[in-house]
């Protein structure tokens, strides 16, 4: 089943983001030159797109692209490869693509022609698929391809060199992190039978050098991912209008991803999270078929996928429009310590600098309503279970490290949380420590059981300062409260 990204059919509107025709293919080149550049010329790089998964007997999982193959390539077909000599006098970029198959073209659609696949990526060397074999054999062998033989040309000469003086590196990507790129199984074969075949190759794994270009986002990429959460900030506030008691999580989630197909995404950018009342202390609830009631909050954590680049949003919002005494509680040390992180999100600053001022914010807070005995420990990971922060774009979870001082072009988000979860207590390690911890809480985790608050924001760091690309959804009590009370009685989906 395949989606592919045509020149001129491409999967979103260029004028709703004020791109002209060519732009996303001159991104493309821009980036595989930047790669290129830290490779060097003794480098071959190669990166493979990602297979077809089968859900079900004879019918696919919905085909979603690699992405690092999507960074540098920017097609959606299966069965492509990239390469990339950066030491080649003019040739440095090839792209492989398999044959067009008309029978299979009836079943499943176009597929990329050679024209089709230089116009999509700006790639203009094209071979077809079954060509990557004698292509790899002969240049990791010290010789030229595609051209006349007996040809004077000099195009593979630096490669060629490498070869002979046992300095050249076959580089690919290795180190993928879980749910972020495809398997690893494809080029580590390849690497071994090469390393086996060609004596004195060295294999480089390249994923640190693709990574470190993916975290700071280019122009282009952060048109697209403001628009991408643009689009999510519109179903955010589609979703607080369908939420009311007697509805189900569903409609809510029906509503949102409704607003991701109507203005032009191409679905959700991680799966949507909506849980009413005790569901809402699961960080990735998922089943969404709980009737909501009057008194609950739901927590949303949705966003869509909008040419290939997502934000991360959530609300936790009341159903019934106002928030109860308890809830209010919560929800402001929550607000605060995202407050407090947006200060810390700086030049210079780290990932974990943000998230260690919502601790610090979260854990007097907790003190306070005594849900905690001690701020100095870590009683206060009983209730708040996961960082503040991490990157976004291509995934929601985005590649990059953590410790790498945020520079302009960089987008993250910052979401504290505290839940209160049935049971948290009872499932502390049996120690006097934690008896003593749990005699004294207990009144108030019994006032503040089953509410989960989390509150997130997607920002883009600029050379201007912080960029709020959320600020559009309601936040703070006064604005929720304002925006749940103002809508019609009964909620529609338009």
């Amino acid at each position: 089943m395949l989606r592919l990204v045509l020149a001129g059919v491409v999967a979103f509107s260029l004028s709703a983001v004020g791109l002209r025709a060519g732009e996303f293919q001159d991104d493309l080149k821009a980036r595989r030159g930047r790669l290129m550049e830290r490779l060097g010329p003794e480098a071959l790089f190669v990166a493979w797109s990602a297979p077809v998964r089968v859900y079900s007997r004879d019918v696919d999982y919905e085909y979603r692209q690699d992405s690092n193959f999507y960074y540098l390539a920017g097609i959606e077909q299966e069965d492509s490869i990239l390469v990339l000599m950066p030491g080649n006098l003019s040739r440095k970029e090839f792209l492989f693509i398999k044959e067009k198959d008309p029978v299979r073209e009836h079943w499943q659609g176009r597929m990329l022609g050679k024209a089709e696949a230089t116009a999509a990526s700006g790639i203009e060397t094209v071979y077809l698929a079954a060509e990557f074999e004698p292509f790899m054999n002969l240049v990791l062998a010290g010789r030229s391809y595609g051209l006349p033989r007996y040809s004077p040309s000099r195009e593979f000469d630096a490669f060629s060199k490498a070869i002979t003086a046992a300095k050249a590196r076959l580089a690919l990507i290795l180190d993928p992190k879980p749910g972020l790129s495809g398997p690893i199984e494809q080029p580590l074969a390849f690497a071994n039978r090469a390393k086996e075949r060609f004596i004195g190759l060295t294999v480089q794994d390249a994923t640190p050098l693709v990574e470190s270009l993916r975290q700071v986002k280019t122009p282009y990429e952060q048109k697209i991912l403001e628009r991408s959460v643009e689009i999510s900030n519109e179903a955010h506030r589609a979703g607080m209008r369908a939420a009311r008691p007697g509805a189900y999580e569903y409609e809510v989630q029906a509503a949102i991803e409704y607003v991701y197909k109507l203005r032009g995404a191409e679905g959700w950018g991680y799966p949507s999270i909506v849980g009413s009342g005790p569901n809402a202390t699961i960080l990735h609830y998922h089943r969404g078929n709980r009737k909501m009631e009057a008194g609950d909050l739901l927590l949303v954590d949705a966003a869509a996928s909008y040419g290939y680049l997502t934000g991360d949003i959530t609300r936790t919002y009341p159903v019934s429009g106002s928030y109860t005494p308890a809830q209010k509680d919560l929800y402001r040390i929550v607000l605060e310590a995202q407050d407090e992180g947006m200060k810390v999100a700086k030049a210079g600053a780290k990932l974990t600098d943000i998230h260690a001022r919502t601790v610090e914010v979260i854990k007097a807070g907790l003190l306070k309503l005594g849900l905690i005995t001690d701020a100095s420990g870590d009683q206060f990971r009983t209730w708040y279970t996961h960082g503040a922060s991490h990157y976004i774009g291509m995934d929601v979870h985005d590649v990059g490290s953590n410790e790498r001082p945020l520079e302009p072009g960089m987008a993250f988000v910052i979401e504290p949380g505290i839940y209160i979860r049935e049971g948290a207590l009872e499932f502390l390690p049996k120690t006097p420590e934690n008896a003593a911890f749990i005699e004294k809480v207990r009144p108030a985790y019994q006032k503040y059981r089953s509410i989960g608050v989390r509150i997130e924001d997607s920002f883009l760091l600029t050379e201007s300062g912080l960029k709020r690309l959320s600020a559009s959804v309601p936040r703070t009590i006064e604005e929720i409260e304002k925006f749940m009370q103002s809508r019609p009685s009964t909620a529609a989906v338009r």
